[in-house]
């Protein structure tokens, strides 16, 4: 095994782990993974300091063999290492040599599945990029995430003491922006009781008010009322909490697009193998190659599940990967001679183009910072296919 290289100091600062990780959760949140799956860190000391970061779409022996002689503290995948609970971790098996090499190494292992399958940008979106795909929508997207509306009411001078409160507990953010609440000027009238000369009066009470309303993430309920409470003049103010309409978000598995203008399913099938990387398998097509196809559904890695989502979603062609028999056929069949055709590609081929994107956000995320890192994409190809038999007699359209 390689030496670890020595640590190099220079006057940036060298990000631990921890600081790594929350970059990538930041990206892609461990919240929006499939219940089913399994991500995070793998391997590794949060306190680590890291200079090297290798990325790539397996922890396969052969990536962690490349990170190893790189001298990478961190390797980065999309595939997780562990699926399911393991009773042992024994170097005897294949996953149990990747871990004790990595853990002699000094070197971590964290994934990101599904919940970057999910991201807005995620692994679809960099599918479909390579494609020229522009307007992407989800093909399949998560609902937002809960919001509600908190409707108050203020006297005029203590407006901007509310707001600030429940904006500093997590209310009015919307997109980048921050603070943002709606206001309208009005009148509060009240009756009291008041006491005169031994008598008891009612008298009314009238005083400027401003209804402020602001939108917040359902989660920070608690802590946005909490706030508003602790500023507000009036011991029991009035407060209404509205529950909004759940609405696709941004996220969600799969991207639909548009081609630049419209080709051949033949000539759109050629530039999907140009555009990724070279596998053996190839690139699969079910359809007429004369067929016009401009609207396009694409889902990085096995997206036979989504077959129903891309004919609702108009979409002229599909591609995603392991294509299953029976699946494409009834697809396909259902279908008739029109759309949406199928493109069947390589697994690891139709998840590579994410990690260039990756590359890029996480080293200019952690630059910004001043912790730089180096990062890398893997050189080696993990599809598991080595060579292929050409059918004897077969046609080739």
């Amino acid at each position: 095994m390689a030496d670890r290289v020595p640590r190099v100091t220079n006057d940036a600062r060298q990000p631990r782990l921890a600081d790594v990780i929350a970059v990538l959760e930041g990206m892609y949140d461990p919240a929006w993974a499939r219940d089913w799956d399994s991500v995070g860190l793998v391997v590794g000391d949060p306190e680590a300091p890291i200079r090297r970061v290798l990325l790539a779409v397996d922890p396969a022996p052969a990536v962690v063999e490349e990170a190893v002689a790189w001298r990478a503290d961190l390797v980065l995948t999309h595939h997780p290492l562990l699926f399911r609970a393991v009773n042992s971790a024994a170097a005897t098996t294949p996953k149990g040599r990747v871990i004790h090499q990595l853990v002699r190494a000094g070197c971590a292992l964290y994934t990101a599945h599904t919940n970057a399958d999910a991201a807005a940008p995620g692994v679809s979106d960099a599918l479909a990029r390579v494609m020229g795909l522009t307007d992407l929508v989800s093909l399949a997207p998560d609902p937002a995430d809960p919001m509600d509306k908190i409707v108050t009411f203020a006297p005029e001078d203590a407006t901007d003491v509310v707001i600030d409160a429940m904006a500093s507990a997590g209310a009015g953010e919307r997109g980048n922006d921050r603070r943002c609440a709606w206001t309208t000027p009005g009148a509060g009238t009240l009756v009291r009781p008041v006491d005169r000369d031994g008598l008891e009066h009612l008298e009314q009470e009238t005083r400027k008010e401003q209804r402020i309303e602001m939108v917040l993430p359902r989660h920070r309920r608690a802590e946005v009322l909490t706030a508003l409470r602790a500023v507000h003049p009036d011991s029991r103010p009035v407060i209404d909490v509205l529950e909004l309409a759940e609405w696709p978000g941004p996220r969600g598995i799969g991207r639909v697009g548009r081609l630049g203008s419209t080709t051949s399913l033949r000539e759109f099938a050629m530039l999907v193998a140009e555009a990724l990387p070279a596998t053996v398998g190839g690139v699969r097509v079910a359809g007429d190659p004369g067929a016009p196809v401009s609207r396009v559904a694409v889902c990085g890695g096995a997206g036979d599940s989504l077959l129903d989502q891309a004919r609702a979603s108009g979409a002229d062609v599909y591609v995603t990967s392991d294509l299953r028999h029976h699946p494409a056929l009834d697809a396909r069949d259902a279908a008739g001679e029109a759309p949406p055709y199928l493109v069947d590609v390589a697994h690891w081929a139709g998840e590579w183009p994410w990690l260039a994107g990756v590359s890029n956000r996480l080293a200019g995320a952690l630059e910004a910072q001043g912790t730089p890192v180096e990062v890398q994409v893997s050189a080696k190809c993990t599809d598991p296919w080595t060579f292929r038999v050409p059918s004897p007699g077969g046609v080739v359209r």
